[in-house]
């Protein structure tokens, strides 16, 4: 393969795919895209309703989108398309700044996923997928937890035949939905609750039977059969028939500024999203994903998508689990599904006319339900009580204050925690075990020996200005805790990765402290990059380079040497590198 052909299968995977394409592969990929298709059809009509978008938008949603990915992606079994969590978001982001269903809420919501889009592609293009450390996993489960509660409540109105607010705050629906309770339509609630009921029950029995597909074909001949649309039961009504035509998604400089604070959102939740799901799966069959080239592949799906009237759209777990238990081998699995959703949206749409919107909702909840991640959470409450509280607070900042507010807050509270635990990172004093050459935390293990005259400290981290102090104050309480009898403090360093020049000027006059107090500094274990910068700033010119040793137990036989010479009133080993 010449390197222009490498270059061009790298930015474009399905060449190399294609290449080394066979009937096994084919099989396995038709099985999946079948059943793959099967199930978003459903789900992706579900999908555009909760964005608030008229149904066959999660329709529009599922072709071109999956099309892109396929041909850019590197993962061979992500599926991807509209998902519960980005559908929140967009209804979230867009209902502040047009009426939901609105044609303006719709060239929105499309906008959306153009700057979407945009915002993913570059991040691929110029390597900036290390973005997404700043959702840290507490923070992703918190949010999405409480998401998922957000979601199951705004879909009462649907579920139970209710009139109630459209908001994303939970208590103003609860609320609603108790004072309204005598209000609730009997057979919508039985369509909604059977139609629940059905497919938890089905899934029970085998994950990849089309649950959904099964309560959409009863409740829509159920509905036709008894006439139920006019006795009070919300149906679908008329789908357009027909393929997305091309148009240009429109772009208003003031409409997109207002707009970019949910796009950042969407582009980072539904990376962070696919990014997690596709690694799971390629790890267990034994292949890599490129995350950068997988921003790109979503970037040009969202882009791509915006053009051919979708919304913005991701790789989600429950679609991608189905699509791997299904056999998918590559991404052709997404082509043949986009195929048959082509198919569908050409000529089946008529046949959700009597489809009863209790059943979008239904699949809309059960969907959702496994977003709530309450084992994530005894997990921290078990593991890392700290975790468990960045968790609580952007759930209950999400549920709260809102979407775009609840992940703002628990990405500060990220940052702080991180600004906080690199400002006072971990030390301990170490003692030598038995008569070995170990040395270990004294706190940790008791049966460590400390000599009087010597201190052994290591700091575990690099040795910059928001840290100094922390240093400082931890080795002199050290100090101070041998007295006047200490003669030598070791620095282990074999954990200082680096040392700015705020840490250089510590060490100098740290350096000059010991040497007032009689006390000598020697450093062991630090490695070639910190040797050579304290080389080039003076400090091994300051210490002498005999003060620096390979390991610890290298400087205390120095140091023992020194102080039997010095008691024999002989020349200092120091002066020969012991």
């Amino acid at each position: 393969m010449s390197a222009l052909q490498k270059y061009i299968t790298r930015y474009i995977p399905i060449i190399g795919t294609l290449q080394n394409y066979n009937r096994d592969a084919l099989k396995g990929d038709m099985n999946a895209g079948i059943t793959v298709a099967i199930m978003l059809v459903p789900q992706g009509m579900a999908y555009a309703v909760l964005a608030g978008m008229p149904p066959v938008y999660g329709l529009y949603a599922s072709l071109v989108p999956l099309l892109l990915y396929a041909i850019l992606g590197t993962s061979r079994q992500l599926a991807v398309g509209p998902v519960a969590m980005v559908s929140l978001l967009v209804i979230a982001g867009v209902s502040e700044l047009a009426d939901v269903g609105s044609d303006r809420f719709i060239q929105l919501a499309i906008m959306t996923a153009l700057g979407v889009g945009v915002f993913q592609l570059l991040m691929g293009v110029f390597r900036m997928g290390f973005m997404v450390n700043f959702l840290s996993h507490p923070v992703l489960s918190g949010f999405t937890s409480a998401a998922a509660v957000i979601i199951g409540a705004s879909q009462l109105r649907n579920l139970l035949g209710l009139d109630l607010p459209r908001t994303n705050q939970v208590h103003e629906i609860l609320i609603g939905a108790v004072q309204r309770i005598t209000e609730i339509d009997p057979l919508t609630a039985i369509i909604g609750i059977g139609s629940v009921a059905a497919i938890m029950l089905i899934k029970r029995w085998k994950k990849t039977f089309p649950s959904a597909l099964v309560v959409v074909v009863i409740g829509t001949v159920v509905t036709a059969l008894f006439n139920l649309h006019t006795q009070g039961v919300a149906i679908v009504g008329e789908v357009p028939k027909g393929l997305p035509s091309f148009m240009s998604p429109g772009f208003d400089l003031d409409d997109f500024q207002a707009l970019i604070p949910i796009i950042l959102v969407i582009a980072l939740v539904s990376y962070m999203e696919s990014i997690a799901v596709a690694k799971a799966i390629a790890n267990k069959r034994g292949y890599k994903v490129d995350a950068n080239q997988e921003l790109i592949a979503l970037g040009g799906a969202n882009l791509g998508g915006a053009f051919f009237q979708s919304f913005p759209t991701t790789g989600g777990f429950s679609r991608t689990a189905v699509n791997d238990q299904a056999g998918a081998a590559t991404t052709v699995a997404s082509v043949i599904s986009a195929v048959l959703i082509g198919f569908t949206v050409l000529f089946l749409t008529p046949l959700f006319y009597y489809l009863p919107g209790a059943v979008l909702a239904a699949i809309i909840m059960v969907a959702v339900a496994g977003l709530f991640d309450y084992k994530e959470m005894v997990y921290l409450w078990k593991t890392d009580k700290k975790d468990l509280a960045m968790l609580a607070v952007t759930f209950l900042a999400t549920l709260v204050l809102g979407i775009e507010e609840g992940i703002a807050i628990g990405v500060v509270i990220s940052l702080i925690l991180v600004i906080y635990t690199s400002t006072k990172p971990h030390h301990a004093e170490l003692g030598r075990l038995g008569a070995s050459n170990n040395f270990r935390n004294i706190t940790r293990y008791h049966e460590a020996v400390v000599e009087k005259d010597i201190l052994i400290y290591r700091f575990d981290s690099s040795l910059f200005f928001a840290n100094v102090e922390h240093f400082r104050e931890t080795v002199q309480e050290r100090i101070a805790s041998h007295g006047d009898d200490l003669k030598v403090v070791i620095l282990d360093a074999s954990a200082i990765s680096s040392v700015d020049s705020t840490g250089i000027h510590m060490l100098q006059e740290f350096i000059k402290d010991l040497r007032a107090r009689g006390i000598d500094l020697y450093i062991a274990s630090a490695i070639g990059p910190v040797r050579d910068r304290l080389k080039t700033c003076g400090i091994t010119d300051i210490m002498g380079d005999h003060s620096f040793f390979f390991d610890v137990g290298d400087a205390i036989r120095c140091y023992k040497q020194m102080e039997e010479f010095e008691a024999d009133g002989t020349h200092s080993p120091l002066q020969t590198n012991c």
